[in-house]
């Protein structure tokens, strides 16, 4: 016999069981269609802006020691983190290959500078383009969702194929190739230099054009871009200023005669003051010792022509504060758009000062005072010298002169500000697995890089071994040892950079076993990376 089982539910309890698959549905389409058409008004992942300056030093910003005045830029570090041992490649086109791809420039057909058309090159590390074989972290990142952008200097592939657009970025206007004048394409280089928007030359206007300003108006329209989108991905923009390398040009007159005011002081004073000014920030402390004048730097008592010297670092530190200025344009919008909070930004230098002469180029009218259209000039290596306070040597080369940059990371949803500043060694090929770690994304097998996510998740730094090589010079930093080597030097040199981070005291004969071993370790990484001897005469200025 059958027993019927009395219900002691609740009349309401009842009918709820009863139905309850059909609410359940119910509940479960509305809530797909109310996610389909109201999207979230934060996305999840943040927004991420790369900002790189060109040939600008360790010292020339306020944070970090300068007298440059940057508000904007110090800011930024005061309210993230700022790191006082970052590293870069030693020149443009290497850092820019580590920066997009996260590996050796060498891996990745960058093992020299960018082969310029109608030039034939020979595939493989020093093509002179990135290898089309690794993804760039605009493709990576697009495939996660991200928007793209980029604005400013290319300078890691000349031919059209190898343009922004086709490595990543959905949006582009700047300069595909190196150095160039803020104003216009000089005649001379019109067949080798091309200001781009999208994937077409750009006429540039013979008036109120100046290349720093224009690459923030182009981010500008970016941003705005992303403001009115109605979807809720993030944008990954990379800004990469010109500013300050050569030639030296500002339009505006008010502020170089601001700074010649304060470079009549000259040279040695200015960097007794920035490394004064160092110690009193706690960027450096007395390990960091101010290493002296070269000694094919005059003493500025002994300098001649003066007002030209004044008015060249003058115009440099003009071009810096603009850049700055343009930086802070940048921040108004993401804050007027609602994007400051959510954005991470990061800031750095693709090498030491620059310590080039190019008078040898012929380029410049010497009608025009430096920093006007048609002038061209380098601030050389006085000046150079200055902006790399406190450290040895220049772009070019491997000692701490030629490598090291000022980093500053912001993020304010995630990152508290440090007050002071850490000593986390990094290095430029750490930003890509940075981005694709915030994206939730897994970086590729095989990168040199590492997120720098430790920096703010308060996680232990992650030993590493770093390996540089351009042109002939080279070093290797493990732990607090540096071995390091210019091209011309019959000798490796070994410095602890912990103790001694200026390079001052050379241990090499104190330690030749160690000398041995990470001279060994050096060139197994040379000999995977295919690193080939010099040809000087091949080298040129970019």
């Amino acid at each position: 016999m059958n027993t019927i089982r009395k219900s002691t539910d609740a009349p309401g309890q009842a009918w709820y069981n009863q139905h309850r698959l059909q609410l359940l549905l119910l509940v479960t389409t509305c809530s797909f269609l109310l996610s389909a058409n109201v999207p979230s008004l934060t996305p999840s992942r943040p927004n991420i802006i790369y900002i790189m300056a060109d040939d600008m030093g360790y010292s020339d910003i306020g944070c970090y020691g300068g007298e440059v005045n940057t508000p904007n830029l110090d800011q930024l570090a005061a309210k993230g983190i700022k790191l006082r041992s970052f590293y870069n490649n030693a020149r443009c086109c290497p850092t820019r290959a580590s920066l997009l791809t996260g590996r050796f420039p060498h891996q990745v057909g960058m093992g020299l500078m960018v082969t310029t058309p109608p030039a034939s090159y020979e595939p493989g590390n020093y093509q002179g383009f990135l290898d089309p074989g690794y993804a760039t972290v605009a493709e990576l990142l697009k495939k996660e969702g991200y928007h793209t952008y980029m604005s400013g200097k290319w300078h890691v592939g000349e031919r059209p194929e190898h343009w922004p657009r086709k490595r990543g970025f959905d949006h582009y206007f700047g300069l595909i190739s190196g150095a160039s004048s803020y104003y216009e394409i000089l005649p001379q280089e019109k067949s080798k230099r091309h200001v781009v928007l999208e994937d077409k030359d750009y006429d540039i206007p013979q008036e109120g054009f100046y290349m720093t300003d224009a690459f923030t108006d182009h981010a500008l329209e970016y941003l705005e871009t992303e403001k009115k989108r109605k979807d809720a991905a993030p944008f990954f923009l990379y800004l990469a200023y010109t500013a300050p390398h050569f030639p030296i040009h500002s339009p505006d007159e008010a502020l170089i005669t601001r700074y010649e005011k304060i470079y009549a002081s000259g040279w040695d004073i200015i960097r007794k003051e920035r490394y004064a000014k160092m110690k009193k920030l706690g960027l450096v402390d007395a390990s960091y010792h101010l290493t002296e004048r070269p000694a094919d730097i005059p003493a500025w008592e002994n300098a001649t022509d003066k007002k030209t010297w004044i008015r060249k670092m003058a115009v440099y530190a003009a071009m810096i504060e603009r850049m700055d200025q343009n930086i802070g344009r940048l921040v108004a919008t993401l804050k007027a758009n609602g994007q400051y909070e959510h954005t991470m930004i990061v800031f750095l230098s693709d090498n030491g000062g620059c310590a080039e002469n190019t008078n040898n180029r012929n380029f410049n009218d010497s009608t025009k005072l430096v920093g006007q259209r048609g002038s061209y000039y380098t601030y050389d290596m006085p000046w150079a010298n200055v902006s790399n306070t406190p450290f040895r040597k220049y772009k070019h080369f491997m000692h701490e002169g030629g490598i090291i940059t000022p980093c500053i990371l912001q993020w304010p949803e995630a990152i508290n500000p440090q007050k002071g500043y850490l000593s986390s060694t990094g290095h430029v090929t750490d930003l890509m697995p940075t981005a694709l770690e915030l994206a939730g994304a897994a970086a590729p097998e095989g990168i040199a890089g590492q997120s720098l996510s430790y920096l703010w998740k308060n996680k232990q730094a992650p030993e590493r071994t770093i390996c540089w090589e351009h042109e002939g010079n080279k070093a290797i930093r493990t732990g607090s040892w540096k071995l390091v080597k210019d091209w011309e030097d019959p000798d490796w040199e070994l410095y602890n950079i912990t103790d001694d981070p200026s390079e001052t005291r050379n241990l090499a004969t104190q330690y030749p076993d160690r000398v041995s071993s990470m001279k060994k370790e050096y060139e197994t990484w040379a000999q995977n990376m295919h690193v080939k001897p010099p040809r000087r005469s091949a080298t040129k200025s970019e």
